[in-house]
């Protein structure tokens, strides 16, 4: 094969995945933005806010929760990471503190079984809400993570895609500097060995 055809075609190749990653981190960029903008506008509409650092909200919560809640303190919540944090260092400490611990599940199988308990009915109302709230605060954080590995596998697309057109240029460059008679693999020289004569 001409040298000159086996780098046209490697650079034709070349052009071909510059075009797919470059395509890919597009599409990768666009879902990122579409998540992060739905995750925002669902968020902020709910007009959640974090309590003040100072304030007993936070200071009543057990060191390590308090520490996570203190890094987006006064902030509205818009963001997944924000959604993860209410959803485990606030409100499930406070249903923790609702029965003992228990679950909505548990509490709601004792209720039916008592149902004129009203405390066991208030217990598995609470529950019920806090558990609902802090499962789809979860699924918006696990939306939004989503999204952040969409926008860093946009970035990966982007550079490979970058690398992929750089290499291809020069690929091309190579083909117009090869002269058009030279082989890929040049024949190997005969050195003419003499054979032995068979008896």
């Amino acid at each position: 094969m001409r040298r000159r055809t086996f780098d046209v075609i490697a650079s034709s190749v070349g052009a071909l995945l510059t075009i797919l990653l470059i395509l890919a981190g597009a599409l990768l960029l666009w879902a990122y933005l579409f998540i992060d903008h739905e995750v925002h506008t669902q968020l902020a509409a709910q007009k959640i806010f974090f309590p003040a650092a100072d304030s007993q909200a936070i200071t009543s919560l057990p060191p390590a929760d308090a520490a996570a809640m203190k890094k987006y303190a006064g902030q509205q919540m818009t963001t997944g990471a924000q959604a993860k944090t209410w959803a485990d260092h606030y409100i499930a400490v406070h249903l923790k503190e609702v029965a003992n611990g228990q679950t909505y599940s548990e509490v709601s199988a004792k209720a039916q079984q008592n149902p004129t308990d009203q405390k066991l009915q208030a217990q598995a109302d609470t529950l019920f809400k806090g558990e609902t709230l802090r499962g789809l605060l979860l699924n918006a954080y696990a939306f939004w993570q989503v999204g952040q590995i969409a926008k860093w596998g946009a970035i990966v697309a982007f550079a490979a895609g970058a690398i992929m057109l750089v290499l291809t240029i020069l690929g091309f460059l190579h083909v117009r500097r090869t002269p058009p008679e030279r082989e890929l693999l040049p024949p190997s020289e005969s050195h003419g060995e003499p054979q032995q004569a068979q008896t």
